[in-house]
Formats: C-alpha cells, sequence, structure tokens
C-alpha cells in the first residue's frame, strides 16, 4: 500500500475515524489499534515479513528491559552487542548476503583464483529494514548511554517502531522523541490535522506532478546514456535531481502529514537541500534523520571532530562510504558516498564546514551574485553525485560522466572508468596523461570536448521544465517555512480562495496523466 495508491485514501479514513472514535480515547486502546493498523500497513506488501518486524522490535524491547535489572558495565556491554548483533545481522543477510558474495569472488578472480560455483540465494528485500533498523538499535543505544530509560510498556514499543506513516521510508525516528508521543495524553487539533492534509498535499504534487514526470525521461536517458550527447546527459542528471528530490521529501512531507492526524509529530527530514551553499550545508538539510543519525551513532564514538585533522577526515569518510553502503548494496553507492566526503574535504580542511546555516537569504526575495552561484555550483555538484547514485555499474557511472563532456576512447578522461575493469592499465594511462600535459594538449583538448554540453539536449520536454521552474520559485519563496504551503493563510486572507487553491492543486494531481510509480526509497 503506497501513500500515492487509492488503496491508502480508504485506508487512512477508516483508521482515522476509527482511532478518533475509541472511547474515552485511552492511550493503551489508541496504540495497540495502531498496531494492528501499522501491521495490516506493512503486510500488505508482504505479510511474511513482519516477522522481521516483531523479531526486531521484541529483541530490542526485551534487551531494553534487562538493561534495567543489572548495573554490571559488561553485562549492559553484552546487551548491546547481542541488539547490534540481531538487527545489524539480519540487515546484513537480507541486503548484503549476495552484494559481499560477490565481492568476494571478484577479490578471488583478481589473484588468479577464479570461483567457479556460486552460493547466492534468491532473497527478497524487505520493504523499509533499513528503517526500522536504525529507529530500533537507536532505543537500545540510547538505553545504554542512558539518555533514555528503558518502557516496560509492550504496545507502546511495538507501535513506536512500526508506526506506518514512517515505517517503510523514514523519517528515521528516535526513542526520545517518538516514544514520549506513545505515552501521552492525545487529543485532536483540528489547526494540526489541516497543516496534516495540507503538508500531503504538497508531498503528492512533488511525487506525482514533479518525481513522475521526469521519471520516464529519466529511465529514457540513463539506460541509453551512449546514445545521447553531453548537454541531453547533464539534462539527465539534472532531471533525476528532481526526481529523487520530489520522491523522497514528497513521501517525508505525506509521512509527517498523515501522523500529524493522529496526533504525532515527526521529525524534519528536509529543508529546501537544493539551495545548499556548500555541501556541507547540503547535507545539513538532506535526509536529516539519517544524518543526524549518523553523526550521533557513528560519527561521534568514532572521535568527530575533537580528534585530529586526519582522524577527522578518516572519521568523514568512514560515515560517507558507510551512509552510501546503507543505500544499497551496489559498488555505485559506495562510490557516490566517496564523492561527497571528497567534496566535504576542502571545506573540512579549512574549518569552513560550519559556515553556511539557516535560511538562505533571509528577508530577500532576490539572491545575492554570491549566493546564486554558490548554489548552482552546490547543485551541479550534486547532480554529479547523483549520476553514480543512479547509475546500475560504476562503468555505466563513468561511462555517463565521460558522455557529459563526449569523451571518447583513448582520452585521458575517458581513462578513469577503464582503471575499474583494468587496474593493471593504471601505470600505463597516467604515462599518457602526463605526456599530454606536457605537450600542452590537455587543455585544448577539454575545450572541445565540453563543446557538446553547450548544445540543445535531443530531449527537450518543455512543460516539464517550466513545471520545476514553476516549482522551485514556489518553493524559493517559502523557503523559511516547514514546506511551501505552511504559510499560504497568511499570503491568500479569503478562506474561499484558499480552498479554490487546494481543490485545483487536488485535481491537477488526481488528472495528470503520469505513470504512478513506486516510491525510490522502498527499494532501501
Amino acid at each position: 500500500m503506497q501513500f500515492n495508491s487509492i488503496d491508502f485514501p480508504i485506508f487512512l479514513i477508516v483508521v482515522f475515524a476509527i482511532y478518533w472514535s475509541i472511547p474515552g480515547r485511552k492511550v493503551q486502546t489508541q496504540n495497540l489499534f495502531l498496531l494492528a493498523a501499522s501491521y495490516f500497513f506493512y503486510g500488505w506488501w508482504d505479510w511474511r515479513f513482519l516477522s522481521l518486524v516483531a523479531i526486531s522490535s521484541l529483541t530490542d524491547f526485551f534487551i531494553g528491559i534487562a538493561f534495567l535489572k543489572t548495573k554490571n558495565p559488561r553485562h549492559r556491554k553484552l546487551l548491546l552487542y547481542a541488539s547490534l548483533t540481531c538487527n545489524l545481522g539480519i540487515l546484513a543477510f537480507f541486503k548484503y548476503y549476495n552484494f559481499f558474495l560477490d565481492s568476494l569472488y571478484a577479490a578471488f578472480s583478481i589473484f588468479g583464483n577464479p570461483i567457479t560455483e556460486s552460493a547466492h540465494l534468491n532473497i527478497i528485500l524487505p520493504l523499509g529494514i533499513s528503517f526500522y533498523t536504525f529507529q530500533t538499535l537507536s532505543y537500545t543505544i540510547d538505553v545504554y548511554r542512558g539518555k533514555i530509560c528503558s518502557t516496560h510498556k509492550l504496545i507502546d514499543f511495538l507501535a513506536y517502531v512500526s508506526f506506518f506513516p514512517q515505517l517503510v521510508a523514514g523519517p528515521i525516528e528516535r526513542a526520545k522523541n517518538l516514544l514520549p508521543q506513545f505515552q501521552k495524553q492525545r487529543s485532536f487539533d483540528y489547526d494540526q490535522a489541516i497543516d496534516g492534509l495540507k503538508q500531503i498535499l504538497w508531498g503528492l504534487v512533488k511525487k506525482l506532478l514533479i518525481a513522475d514526470a521526469c521519471a520516464p525521461h529519466v529511465a529514457e536517458i540513463f539506460t541509453n546514456h551512449h546514445d545521447y550527447k553531453g548537454s541531453t546527459l547533464l539534462l539527465g542528471a539534472i532531471l533525476f535531481a528532481f526526481q529523487i528530490y520530489g520522491d523522497f521529501s514528497g513521501y517525508t512531507d505525506m509521512a509527517i502529514g498523515t501522523a500529524r492526524l493522529f496526533g504525532f509529530k515527526l521529525s524534519k527530514n528536509f529543508a529546501y537541500p537544493y539551495f545548499s551553499r556548500d555541501i556541507a550545508e547540503f547535507w545539513r538539510r538532506w535526509h536529516i534523520s539519517l544524518t543526524s543519525w549518523f553523526k550521533e551513532y557513528l560519527y561521534i564514538p568514532l572521535g568527530g571532530s575533537r580528534c585530529g585533522t586526519l582522524l577527522n577526515v578518516r572519521n568523514t569518510f568512514i560515515v560517507f562510504i558507510v551512509s552510501g553502503l546503507w543505500h544499497g548494496a551496489n559498488w555505485t553507492f559506495i562510490a557516490w558516498g566517496a564523492f561527497n566526503a571528497m567534496l566535504s574535504l576542502p571545506l573540512l580542511l579549512t574549518r569552513k564546514n560550519k559556515i553556511n546555516q539557516g535560511t538562505i537569504n533571509q528577508g530577500s526575495l532576490i539572491p545575492s551574485g554570491k549566493v546564486f552561484f554558490q548554489v548552482a555550483g552546490t547543485f551541479f555538484l550534486t547532480c554529479i553525485g547523483w549520476v553514480f547514485f543512479r547509475s546500475e555499474t560504476l562503468t555505466d557511472a563513468f561511462q555517463y560522466l565521460a558522455g557529459i563532456a563526449s569523451i571518447r576512447e583513448g582520452d585521458p578522461f575517458e581513462v578513469v572508468h577503464r582503471w575499474f575493469n583494468h587496474p593493471e592499465k593504471v601505470t600505463s594511462d597516467m604515462r599518457v596523461i602526463f605526456d599530454k600535459i606536457l605537450n600542452g594538449e590537455l587543455v585544448p583538448h577539454i575545450k572541445e570536448v565540453f563543446k557538446s554540453v553547450f548544445t540543445l539536449p535531443e530531449i527537450r520536454p518543455r512543460d516539464l521544465i517550466l513545471t520545476l521552474g514553476l516549482f522551485s520559485l514556489i518553493e524559493w519563496t517559502q523557503r523559511e517555512h516547514e514546506y511551501a504551503l505552511r504559510n499560504i493563510r497568511a499570503i491568500i486572507r479569503p478562506r474561499l480562495l484558499r480552498f479554490c487553491i487546494y481543490s485545483a492543486i487536488l485535481i491537477k494531481v488526481t488528472l495528470t496523466p503520469v505513470a504512478s510509480s513506486t516510491f525510490i526509497y522502498f527499494q532501501f
């Protein structure tokens, strides 16, 4: 069951009506009902994987209880290791077993000992496993650290882990934020519910009018990238940037809005990331719940920025590479993480990674020249990174990037992707590149190959480009608010006019002939 399916509105209306009709609105009864509704929601895809959610939840619940019964540091550490082993073990098996196996086979082949027999398993990746695994782990770690107390209420904890709005694609909630909300009395708030409906509506705009509209063009360009010149490939990278943003932030908006209907406040997960002035600011605005999770449970325990420069660089690379691996069992995601780590290095080494915080150009509608070029440059680098994220293989990614500049066989830039297939050629290729530099042939070559970027692309979806421009303008003007429709009451006073605008958006979303697709982050 997806937020953009016909089934979900029916499910939501029924659950909403029953939830607020529970006699006395008793917290435990409401939580039990939400638990049942959440398991039904998740089981709609595949009921067999409900056992994994239950195992992960029950393991950490009883480990949390066990923490209360012992003060022995050694015993507490063993309990923590048990939680990590169970949760990460399940995640590693379902998500990474075949990937690690393929990597092992490749390593043996490089050293001249190829393995002919395959031990691959036909494993189906459970929906949302990366999200709820991290969510339940945060509870155990926080209890171990003494930041929160263990809960004795099993229903509350099970409902916290499986809460259906954010179960399969986040935000990744911490127990210290969401669990207390399950333990206190909730009452219906009309203004909060209206706010939630507006955010759901804006999420649908992002998903159906932006992401799903970009999807077919992105698929065509990335699948057949050998057939297109540089300008078209650059357009494909830009369209994918809008697709993944509209898709994932759209889901987040719908999740947060849905939670508001039931009296819950989920964590903010996006803060207009494409208006970032540098890559560090981008990662403070993109998938905030995951970034903060890695910061708190991986980066800081490694030493964070408190250690020396070299160790800080090491910690940054570890976090970004692990983040890439979290997204998928493919070397393309690891390369994407490493690429973002390298982009962060100049800011890290010059200690300028925290200079751009807060609202961009606050109080001004028109950006300054400096801000404009900072945002444009960051967006371009982000798009380059998304090429790795979207490509099937590393070879495809490097060929795509080479194609943007129309790089041909034998050219200096083409050799980069060849090194991954033929590591033994690195030395000879480097010698060729240095020869071109010494002979003064590199700069003229760069000027020549980049000509294709400035030609008109073969694919020119004018209506879509206009839509993306309007969407970006709306988001820019409303960047000081949580989502674009949040402040519409202050801009448009007459209630009837606002109702007409909401209705027009809803009709547009409903009638737009775009093939609806599965949310991108469901694969993770």
